[in-house]
């Protein structure tokens, strides 16, 4: 291996982190806004025993 590919494979990668950290916020910030305003009882009452099932306090 020379020095400019392992400085590419590198760049690569740190560009492929980012990319990946971005998709999952994303998601997550999907998740939590779709399950937090959704107007579906059954979504809302499943994330809700969830939450008790995990001892997080909701109310």
């Amino acid at each position: 291996m020379t020095t400019a590919s392992v400085s590419l494979g590198a760049s690569v990668s740190s560009q492929s982190r980012v990319m990946q950290l971005a998709l999952v916020a994303l998601l997550g910030i999907f998740v939590v806004g779709f399950v937090g305003f959704s107007h579906i009882d059954a979504v809302h009452n499943a994330a809700h025993d969830y939450r008790h099932s995990m001892a997080f306090p909701c109310h």
